[in-house]
């Protein structure tokens, strides 16, 4: 089984967040949640299970829906980075995409 980075940190728990939304939004289950959200089904049964972790966009989307601001729901989550690293290497175009571009550049010259 797969977990991602945000699943080891012990305050982590996506399945407090989702359960306030519930009942925040007054729904019956994770399918009219998703409905909500605009998100397949599975989507919320993997954040639950912790196999995928609750991104940017949709974070934005239970923003939109709830009114809530994107830190409590973090906080509601129990996530309580403050800043987020990229890594040097994300980014940056591949080595052989680098190629492909000043090869180009050179073209464009003669």
């Amino acid at each position: 089984m797969t977990h991602h980075a945000l699943a080891s940190q012990e305050s982590y728990n996506p399945n407090h967040l989702l359960d306030i939304l519930l009942g925040k939004m007054q729904l019956k289950n994770d399918a009219a949640l998703s409905r909500m959200l605009e998100v397949a089904p599975p989507v919320i049964s993997k954040i639950r299970h912790h196999r995928l972790p609750v991104g940017a966009s949709l974070l934005i989307r239970m923003h939109e829906v709830t009114g809530m601001s994107i830190r409590d729901l973090r906080d509601l989550m129990g996530d309580r980075r403050t800043k987020y690293r990229l890594s040097d290497a994300q980014g940056r175009p591949k080595p052989e995409e680098r190629q492909e571009k000043a090869e180009a550049g050179n073209y464009a010259r003669h």
